[in-house]
């Protein structure tokens, strides 16, 4: 890279880190002087508070970084404009697409980034930062699915609760019903089932067996029977923030174990799959659009173009919230619903390439 490239690429990396550096303490604060009374009343250890903002930081500098990445791109580049550094440069025989290039570079550096910090360290951050919240600022609320939970855990074989409680992992009205060519074959049926961590095995109270036959079925019955089975109630019934906790190979393993179960959070985990992907992309998205608004010298100055700026950067987060929601809460195709804002906004950041450039 030439003088140009290394000038350009340590200001986008080090305005890029500088408003990491600047928001996240805020964002800390704002949350903390929210969630201290009850942290205080939940006699939460201090440690534990302190891994909390750790895990914190890094799921929501994952979460926010096209934001910030996007504001910082505007600062500094405003600020070449005004310095008439931009000027300077094209002045000097420098094409417009010459002077993008070292923006796609710092780019390129900051989706890889993101693209390894969604893929391996936000999930693990995502995990401990959730379990805190059920653990000591939501007791008493379920993060699961409890209610008639159905699931396919093999082919022909079903499984059924009315209720399901993870903490003593046991389900009521359970049943198993077995098929052979679209025809029951037999049927296993409990008033309550209980899972035993010390042996894995589990106890079937008021246990039925019917066993259908061409001749006649087979009826069976027992107070009690202690048996194995090929899953585990925990698996059945993930809890909802599971996907954000799954690193991407993980993610598609898990997303196709759960459609051959039939679950309805299918949409869900797609969107959290298909954003590690689009996240990264959005980054030389937003570096387009930012440096076609920000390269010009304006007579309001930086003000200008970080108050357009903001407004673009809150109309790209309004896309990307409801069509996510709409993927998640209804049969809109995840993959459409996630790229759409990206789409989008490809187009916006041509039509404004090409202005600058005039």
């Amino acid at each position: 890279m030439k003088i140009l490239d290394w000038y350009i690429v340590k200001r986008y990396i080090g305005t890029f880190a500088m408003m990491l550096l600047l928001f996240i303490p805020i964002g800390i604060t704002v949350n903390l002087a929210e969630k201290i009374d009850k942290m205080l009343a939940n006699d939460v250890p201090f440690v534990e508070i302190a891994i909390y903002y750790l895990n914190f930081t890094i799921y929501f500098a994952n979460l926010l970084f096209p934001l910030f990445l996007f504001l910082s791109v505007i600062w500094f580049t405003s600020k070449l404009a005004n310095n008439t550094e931009v000027i300077a440069f094209l002045s000097s025989g420098v094409s417009f697409w010459r002077f993008l290039r070292p923006y796609m570079i710092g780019a390129t550096i900051v989706s890889l980034g993101a693209f390894v910090l969604g893929t391996y360290l936000a999930p693990k951050a995502s995990k401990g930062y959730q379990e805190f919240i059920f653990e000591y600022l939501k007791k008493g609320r379920n993060d699961r699915e409890t209610q008639d939970v159905y699931r396919q855990i093999a082919e022909g074989d079903y499984i059924y609760v009315s209720s399901f409680s993870p903490k003593t992992k046991t389900g009521r009205n359970f049943t198993w019903e077995h098929f052979d060519d679209n025809s029951m074959t037999y049927k296993i049926s409990a008033a309550r089932l209980k899972f035993n961590e010390k042996d894995t095995t589990y106890t079937l109270f008021n246990y039925k067996k019917r066993i259908v036959g061409t001749d006649g079925d087979i009826l069976e019955s027992r107070a009690k029977v202690d048996t194995t089975f090929a899953f585990d109630l925990d698996d059945l019934t993930p809890v909802q923030y599971i996907a954000e906790t799954l690193s991407t190979p993980e993610l598609r393993d898990f997303i196709e174990k759960e459609r051959t179960r039939g679950s309805s959070y299918i949409s869900r985990y797609e969107v959290t799959l298909q954003k590690r992907f689009s996240l990264p992309v959005a980054a030389y998205i937003l570096t387009i659009i930012a440096v076609a608004v920000s390269s010009m010298k304006r007579r309001g100055g930086m003000g200008i173009n970080l108050a357009f700026g903001i407004l673009l950067a809150f109309i790209f987060i309004f896309f990307d919230k409801i069509f996510g929601t709409l993927a998640e809460q209804s049969d809109f195709p995840p993959l459409v619903a996630v790229w759409f804002p990206n789409a989008l906004f490809a187009i916006l950041a041509v039509y404004l390439l090409q202005n600058a450039k005039r």
